[in-house]
């Protein structure tokens, strides 16, 4: 399977669970892989203090990093290269090439795009005004003990909400959440929390932090109006793909779906749609990819 003129059988742009899951699978049928990683490998799983919907008996997002980051540098056929960032993804007839930010191009017959999502900002919204360049951390990356005994103001009503309460049961924490009607579904697991007070809005204006606390301007669904005020601000408001430039197809919504992408190239992971964002969905859909790399592989190398 392997060619001189390649520096590999697979590139793999990602080193999230989906990008790990494919080099491990690669690995396990006999591909050479290279990983490009900008960050650490599973770095946003460190940030998830409990799982419940993972196979393995892994209960927190740190267990099940170290054991998948473990396995992967134990995988003698992956090349990591963290620390660098793709710049560009190109794909034809022959082979796929891959610009990393140090200028090197990699080439390979198939690459695997698992780059996943990034939290969305105030000003990808139309509910939200908030002062000009402001970006604002997701909740995820609220740390316990920052959070004790103070009030956070949360915009918007996503999942990870449900996963910072669960993985902080003890913390005295109150979360102002404020969300649009679009968001209403989502905030059915976290009504019952006492830690929770949720509020409906229509707009939401952020005005600017000063000293401890912040405060913002909401006009509520029903149209009344008040001001709240908290000691940090946090989003919530789901996320946008990070796919790199190039090859890669974007439906209108910017997911990259799988079957709108050139024959060599395979999309993965969370970077596929916003509806199956889950950690156990992102490891068989690496998985699968890098199988269908390998299939893809053999057939041609058979007409060859």
């Amino acid at each position: 399977m392997a060619d001189a003129l390649y520096d590999t059988d697979l590139i793999i742009v990602g080193g999230g669970p989906a990008g790990c899951a494919a080099a491990r699978m690669a690995a396990s049928v006999g591909m050479r892989s290279i990983l490009v990683e900008p960050d650490r490998l599973c770095r946003n799983l460190y940030r998830i203090p409990a799982l419940n919907n993972v196979l393995g008996g892994r209960t927190s997002g740190p267990e099940l990093a170290d054991s998948i980051v473990a396995e992967l540098k134990s995988t003698e056929l992956c090349r990591l290269e963290l620390g660098r960032h793709v710049t560009e993804l190109r794909a034809d007839d022959v082979h796929v090439t891959v610009t990393v930010d140090t200028g090197v191009r990699l080439t390979a017959p198939y690459a695997i795009a698992a780059t996943g999502v990034g939290p969305l900002q105030p000003r990808d919204t139309t509910w939200i005004t908030a002062p000009d360049g402001l970006t604002l951390p997701p909740l995820w990356q609220a740390e316990a003990d920052d959070a004790d005994g103070r009030t956070l103001l949360v915009l918007g009503g996503d999942r990870p909400i449900g996963t910072f309460l669960r993985g902080t049961p003890t913390t005295d924490t109150r979360l102002l959440v404020a969300y649009p009607a679009a968001d209403e579904y989502k905030t059915e697991e976290i009504r019952a929390d006492p830690r929770v007070a949720l509020l409906p809005v229509e707009h939401l204006t952020l005005g600017s932090a000063e000293g401890s606390s912040v405060t913002a301007e909401v006009v509520g669904q029903d149209g009344a109006r008040q001001t709240i005020t908290a000691d940090a601000v946090y989003l919530s408001i789901g996320n946008a793909p990070t796919a790199p430039s190039g090859d890669l197809v974007r439906g209108v919504d910017g997911y990259c779906p799988p079957a709108d992408q050139h024959s060599r190239v395979i999309v993965a992971g969370d970077l596929r749609s916003a509806r199956f964002q889950r950690i156990m969905t992102a490891l068989g859909s690496g998985s699968e990819a890098a199988l269908r790399a390998y299939y893809a592989a053999r057939e041609l190398s058979t007409k060859g």
